[in-house]
């Protein structure tokens, strides 16, 4: 819910979460958000009014229909494409190692794929398995001392075997954001495509694959109050051109269930449409947006001295992921005693992203904290507390 100036209403939206209703301040949802309850009754009841394969002659199958008819709709709603560029999978791994396969079959031992050293490996690996299988080059484009990425290393490793330039939108570690049009923009100048991670940015920040000029873009709705699930974008003239891993008899049309294997989930898709329905009514992007942003300005302007700061110190340039530490306090240490105060935060070594770790050497003593819109300033203020607790 918001009010009617657009501003987000904390306590509103906090009321339609049970998993929200205790004191325990959930700011882990970097690594996958808490869910509405309208989201789980929307996948109790699909299973149990809609528990049926699509094509028979009776209501369940046609409930069924129009769930997925609906997710693609919602889908391409919140990427800014068309319904047939739409694919769904069990998640964005498994769905970009089926895509980056299928994209692969046009590749030769040779061909190039350029990286950030700001990926997720589900980003990464998919390529670096090709390179082993097939013997494709793959690469990494390095940051500036700020975090953010080094446009002109990139256009530097561009050579005429480049095939794809692969890229997260955002840090899932250190919440940096990537100029996604640009890179999008020196992908096509090369002629390779343009293949963007937006698990993270899109629990964040709105999606327009036509304004950034996106080729792929796959993102993950349990990361934006959702089920797990993944979700791809492929234009359509560069899908057309796919040959699809699939059962013989599958359909080739709509275009995107072309890359879909096995049966739909249609409980999972009744919740992602939940999702949409849910993110709609308070207030979509327009009222998020501004919130976070407050939060996350409110974090970094409390950070105590003892705190060390991974990436970005202000909110331009990133979403409000943060990664710390405490100078002298062990992470697990630190998170477990976060915890032991009610606070829900993580702590590990790499958080998938294997070149950044690397960059930054954070193993060890880094924790990360993640505001979405059902936190509240208290709880900002909470773990602020906290963390200076800690270093005292």
């Amino acid at each position: 819910m918001s009010e009617a100036s657009g501003a987000l209403v904390p306590s509103a939206v906090r009321a339609r979460f049970s998993a929200l209703q205790g004191e325990f301040a959930f700011l882990d949802a970097p690594g996958g958000s808490q869910v509405p309850d309208q989201v789980g009754d929307a996948i109790a009841r699909a299973m149990r009014e809609a528990s049926a394969n699509l094509g028979a002659g009776y209501e369940t199958s046609r409930r069924a229909t129009e769930t997925l008819a609906q997710a693609e709709l919602n889908a391409a709603r919140l990427l800014g494409c068309e319904p047939h560029e739409v694919t769904f999978g069990q998640n964005m791994t498994s769905l970009n190692f089926m895509l980056t396969r299928t994209a692969a079959r046009a590749m030769r031992a040779g061909d190039e794929v350029i990286t950030t050293a700001l990926d997720h490996d589900a980003g990464v690996a998919p390529w670096l398995e090709l390179a082993h299988d097939v013997g494709i080059v793959v690469k990494h484009a390095e940051l500036r001392p700020d975090t953010t990425l080094d446009l002109d290393h990139l256009r530097s490793l561009i050579t005429e075997r480049t095939r794809v330039v692969a890229f997260a939108w955002a840090s899932n570690a250190i919440g940096t954001v990537t100029d996604a049009k640009a890179v999008c923009g020196i992908a096509h100048e090369a002629g390779a495509l343009a293949w963007i991670d937006a698990v993270h940015y899109a629990a964040h920040e709105p999606i327009d694959v036509r304004a950034i000029d996106a080729d792929v873009l796959l993102c993950s709705p349990y990361k934006f109050c959702g089920p797990h699930m993944g979700v791809a974008y492929v234009r359509a003239q560069v899908g057309e051109g796919w040959r699809p891993y699939k059962a013989r008899p599958t359909p080739m049309e709509p275009l995107g269930r072309r890359f879909t294997t096995g049966t739909f989930p249609f409980e999972t898709l009744a919740g992602f449409n939940a999702t949409v329905a849910y993110l709609d009514s308070i207030g979509g992007f327009d009222a998020i947006v501004p919130y976070e942003r407050m939060l996350g300005q409110r974090f970094l302007d409390g950070l105590p001295e003892s705190v060390v700061l991974y990436g970005l110190p202000t909110m331009s340039g990133r979403v409000p992921t943060f990664l710390v530490n405490v100078e002298g306090v062990e992470a697990q240490a630190l998170a477990a005693s976060m915890a032991q105060r009610g606070i829900g935060v993580w702590a590990g070594d790499t958080w998938y992203s294997m070149e950044l770790y690397r960059r930054l050497g954070y193993a060890d003593c880094a924790v990360r904290i993640g505001f979405v819109h059902y936190n509240t300033t208290g709880e900002v203020d909470r773990a602020l507390e906290a963390l200076a607790q800690a270093g005292r």
